[in-house]
């Protein structure tokens, strides 16, 4: 396995323990079993959630995959390393070879080829790519996954608003999910150390019945406290808390052991693979976000052995995931996204590594409202800057609420201040709806 030097940055330092929430690790009575898949799965339900919401699936390739080694490559170029480009099913539009089989599947994707987001710190620019802008001094901006968990949630769900998997220690404290303002009603539930809730059953040594009393003793507590008070972010932990009766009642979602065995063998037996395979289930199921973390590809060394082992996983997995939405009829319905902090250098070190580069890299797009077999964006011959079409994470945030059908100047508010999906002024890439 391909091994990176680091890169001494202080943010990767950072190792935050997992934690799903204080929502999650109370007790509360079982809900109607929504447990069962086919049932959420059935045609009915599906067309059902189709009229009422779209959801999304983040592919998070932290560290900062290399858009050289994937969407943009620059063959023949003395910054274009030893892969090959080929050509796509979209005419003209050629990928790098380690990706043959999205090359045949060009037609259902977006690439953006103009990110320019001008930040290549790790830490900072992992949350700015989460959130679309930079938090303010006094203000907290919620991340891409709780505005969807808020526009595209239901309040009578029995599903989790929105999941992170993130199960590699590298990079982990960069860009953890954050409601920010929003409140702990749309903080993600966050999986750290496997695959499965680990606080979402009830305990085996406490009875249906303590259970039930113990909800209502909360509840009790609850309105008596509230008496006389009014706070947002009491009325938020209530709300999460409630939920937590129908989310405990989720719980096979998580277990790919009920997906038949050709599809697990279709996905792959990575942790990867399967993380990506639980968050169809949750889409399907009607879950707003699911975000996958897939780490580390901060290769400042043996860029091209680091990206020869994980690009053709990155390749296998988003195929078969965007092969698997459309024949279960979601693609319409459910954008695919995959994005980073930040790209790679053109340049390569002595270490015949690619350093962090935030001036010219890529992302893609597939699903939902985005214009398919689109590319935005145009480097120079050794894509070192932007050419033409440059677009910025502001831009990208707005693009993305619009193909949802979120309108990116619609105002949430602290307090009485009004504040924007984005900031004033910016606005959504029109070319790509």
């Amino acid at each position: 396995m391909a091994r990176n030097t680091f890169c001494r940055s202080a943010a990767h330092a950072v190792d935050r323990r997992a934690f799903l929430g204080g929502a999650l690790t109370a007790g509360a009575a079982l809900a109607a079993d929504m447990t069962q898949l086919n049932a959420l799965a059935a045609a009915d339900v599906n067309k059902a959630l189709k009229k009422t919401q779209k959801r999304v699936i983040l592919l998070w390739l932290a560290g900062g995959a290399s858009q050289l080694e994937t969407w943009d490559p620059k063959p023949g170029a003395s910054t274009g390393g030893p892969f090959r480009s080929i050509q796509t099913d979209v005419p003209g539009v050629r990928i790098s070879e380690l990706m043959p089989k999205m090359a045949a599947r060009m037609k259902t994707t977006c690439v953006i080829r103009g990110l320019n987001t001008k930040n290549g710190d790790h830490g900072s620019a992992a949350v700015t790519m989460m959130k679309g802008r930079r938090d303010e001094a006094a203000v907290r901006y919620p991340d891409l996954g709780a505005v969807v968990a808020r526009e595209m949630g239901r309040a009578d769900s029995k599903v989790p608003d929105y999941v992170t998997f993130y199960t590699q220690t590298e990079g982990r404290g960069m860009a953890p999910g954050t409601a920010g303002f929003l409140g702990a009603r749309y903080a993600p539930m966050e999986l750290t150390t496997n695959n499965y809730p680990e606080f979402i059953k009830k305990l085996d040594g406490i009875s249906d019945l303590d259970h039930v009393e113990r909800s209502e003793l909360r509840d009790l507590l609850g309105k008596q406290f509230g008496q006389g008070r009014s706070s947002e972010t009491m009325s938020s932990q209530n709300e999460a808390y409630q939920r937590v009766r129908g989310i405990m009642a989720s719980e096979k979602l998580f277990d790919i052991t009920q997906e038949p065995q050709k599809v697990r063998d279709r996905y792959g037996p990575t942790q990867f693979a399967e993380q990506t395979l639980i968050a169809r289930r949750l889409v399907e199921a009607g879950v707003p976000f699911v975000r996958v973390g897939r780490a580390w590809w901060d290769s400042h060394g043996q860029n091209f052995e680091t990206h020869q082992e994980m690009v053709p996983e990155l390749d296998h997995v988003m195929a078969t995931l965007l092969d698997d939405l459309g024949e279960r009829g979601l693609l319409d319905d459910v954008m695919v996204v995959t994005l980073a902090e930040f790209g790679r250098t053109p340049s390569i070190n002595a270490s015949l590594g690619r350093d962090h580069f935030a001036s010219a890299w890529s992302c893609t797009v597939s699903g939902a409202g985005i214009k398919r077999g689109a590319v935005y964006g145009k480097t120079d011959p050794k894509g070192q800057t932007v050419t033409a079409e440059e677009v910025d994470a502001g831009r990208l945030f707005a693009t993305i609420y619009s193909a949802l059908g979120v309108d990116p100047e619609k105002n949430y508010y602290v307090g009485s201040r009004p504040v924007p999906l984005v900031n004033p002024g910016v606005h959504a890439v029109q070319d790509l709806l």
